[in-house]
């Protein structure tokens, strides 16, 4: 597919862009009707002609005209023959244009707010298969303009809406969608219970104060309440400017701000629109009853402090603004208020984003698919699975390091000194005890932190191993080399920038490492029921002319057996003082961290070094896969 079209269908206006994929640069805008930002509506005419832009506003032998129906969308379904027909207007141009060829390989992505749900969305989409539209897929316009951000070379954020947490404001003409992404991960946000917060809001507070203002008041009520489509082609002409006065309030201090429109209805009727300092100030803050007596300002205030408690601690570290509304010194005002730490970024043209957004995502989703096949024949290829079983031994030998001190000092010591203080009475008793205090431990949290770090460390020189093949894949389609760098991934997660490691290479899920420890441990400490951690060979147990005799009369193996289940009195118990077996454990720590390994490697027979292998090969490939899932936004 060579072609990928943007439909930004918006309530108030619209945009079409295209992407080539083969020309690459930028979507370029296309014109319609001779704009490249037209009014959302259609005229019918007695020929059955459709007229779409700012002529069906006027066009004088109209039979049918509706302009701002798409906000009705979800609570109105007569508005998709509204839809239809003006979509159809602009399929009409675009063939008529040359800007679009009958049966060309191509497809169209079309906006929707981003609080659509699946549903909505599949009946938006069927709208324009029903048109005859070539292929279309329904994309959030937020992600869109998030997607536009990252293409634009001027904003240089690209690679950082991977690790850094983004709300996107996409402030249209009915309703303001916020949309909070983080690594990649879009989560639709609610604007504090409000169903309508958009521009449109203030272009029709400047209307009716001008309309009060104007001297034929009476007479231009009467048209609006009889044509609809002429109140709305006004509040388009406030809208324009409104946000002509916004863009430079300093200049219209000192000079005036006014447009004049001219309506042809029953008698031509001048209606003159004009702004100050004094009537911003109102549309702003006056209540609106569209808002329950509420001020947009308000309500723009309380929608981001709504969004904020809904984020919780990871507040967005950028915002991204979009809609032509976006660029009002206010907004960004507001936003700074309650985002004080946050980066804001505006597009120079923020109207055509969400256009530019969608049409780059038809290229982002080819360039996906190739992507993903290729990161899928990696994983379906034995090439992870070498790689761990060629660092395995390493893995060993690091947990055995990390684990052997802490289990001699938190589990040998305690259960050594319960022999010690009398609640365990016989040597040949530690056994049991000790098998299972073992076991608990290596169960444990603290058990698992301590894996945590090795098996991370283990993780870099395979990482750097399994770049050898990720790296090809990011080049071949113009993927910062680090989306797939587990190593990149590591360390990102050690500060919570992406989800955390703990998730993705979840201990818990090693188990055979961990019962091939557990096996072997026990083997080592508990074979000389306690002995091995008293003393190093007989002599080392109980000290004195007593124990001698006993060797001499009853010969070693006997007087062993015989002190195994002796009841030894507290008082001698009590003779070997605690920091002789810290000592002795601090002795033998090595000899049994060396056993311990070489019991390891004997004792990891086939079955358990293949399930091993297999399972971290697993972990690693669900790692690649969410790794994969945010490259999306940058992609391209």
């Amino acid at each position: 597919m060579e072609r990928f079209f943007g439909f930004d269908l918006g309530d108030a206006e619209s945009a079409v862009s295209v992407y080539n994929k083969a020309e690459g640069g930028v979507p370029q805008i296309l014109k319609i009707r001779d704009s490249q930002s037209f009014i959302t509506a259609y005229a019918r005419l007695a020929s059955q002609e459709i007229l779409i832009g700012e002529s069906a506003c006027y066009a004088p032998d109209a039979i049918e005209r509706q302009i701002r129906f798409k906000s009705r969308f979800l609570r109105d379904e007569a508005v998709d023959r509204d839809i239809r027909l003006f979509a159809s207007g602009v399929l009409g141009e675009l063939y008529v244009n040359g800007d679009l060829v009958q049966n060309e390989d191509c497809c169209f992505y079309i906006g929707c707010p981003a609080g659509w749900n699946k549903e909505a969305r599949e009946r938006y989409r069927r709208i324009f298969e029903r048109i005859g539209y070539p292929p279309a897929k329904i994309v959030s316009e937020s992600r869109a303009a998030l997607v536009s951000a990252c293409q634009s070379k001027h904003l240089q954020v690209g690679y950082d809406i991977l690790s850094h947490p983004v709300l996107v404001i996409d402030i249209g003409s009915s309703t303001t969608d916020f949309a909070y992404v983080s690594g990649g991960r879009e989560v639709e946000l609610r604007t504090a219970g409000e169903v309508v917060l958009g521009g449109g809001i203030m272009d029709e507070l400047l209307l009716e104060e001008n309309l009060k203002a104007s001297p034929d008041e009476k007479a231009l009520r009467e048209v609006f309440r009889e044509s609809e489509a002429w109140r709305s082609y006004c509040e388009f002409a406030c809208r324009r400017l409104k946000e002509k006065y916004f863009a430079d309030e300093a200049y219209w201090k000192e000079n005036e701000c006014v447009q004049t429109v001219q309506i042809f209805y029953d008698t031509p009727i001048r209606l003159t629109l004009r702004i100050d300092a004094e009537l911003a100030d109102r549309i702003l803050n006056r209540g609106a009853k569209q808002l329950e007596g509420k001020s947009f300002a308000e309500v723009f205030r309380k929608s981001l402090i709504e969004t904020k408690k809904a984020i919780g601690k990871d507040l967005p570290e950028l915002l991204f603004l979009t809609g032509g509304v976006s660029r009002l010194p206010r907004i960004a005002d507001w936003c700074r208020e309650v985002y004080p730490d946050a980066v804001l970024i505006t597009e120079l043209q923020p109207e055509y984003s969400v256009a530019k957004g969608l049409a780059w995502c038809g290229n982002i989703d080819e360039e996906m698919r190739a992507f993903t096949r290729e990161l899928d024949n990696l994983k379906e290829s034995s090439t992870i699975e070498r790689i761990v079983s060629e660092h395995i031994n390493d893995l060993y030998k690091r947990a055995v390091e990390s684990l052997t001190g802490p289990i001699l000092e938190k589990v040998g010591l305690p259960v050594i000194e319960r022999w010690r203080s009398g609640e365990i009475r016989k040597l040949c008793d530690i056994d049991e005890v000790l098998e299972k205090e073992i076991e608990a431990f290596l169960r444990t949290d603290e058990a698992r932190e301590l894996l945590l770090k090795p098996v991370a460390a283990w993780m870099k020189p395979v990482a750097y191993a399994l770049e050898e093949y990720t790296v090809p894949i990011c080049v071949n389609h113009n993927v910062p080399y680090k989306a797939l760098s587990l190593n990149s991934y590591l360390a990102l997660s050690e500060i919570d920038i992406r989800v955390d490691t703990k998730n993705v290479f979840a201990l818990e899920e090693i188990t055979w490492m961990i019962d091939t420890i557990i096996s072997i441990l026990i083997g080592l400490l508990c074979g000389g029921s306690g002995i091995a951690l008293i003393a190093n060979g007989l002599p080392g147990v109980m000290a004195g002319a007593v124990i001698s005799l006993m060797v001499l009369l009853l010969g070693m193996d006997r007087m062993q057996e015989a002190l195994l289940k002796a009841d030894i009195p507290n008082l001698v118990r009590k003779a070997f003082p605690r920091k002789y077996f810290e000592n002795r454990l601090e002795r033998i720590t090595s000899d049994v961290e060396a056993a311990f390994l070489r019991n390891l490697e004997q004792e990891k027979n086939e079955e358990i070094s293949e399930r091993m292998v297999k399972d971290i090969s697993a972990q690693i490939e669900e790692c690649l896969t969410k790794m994969a899932k945010v490259v999306e936004i940058p992609l391209g």
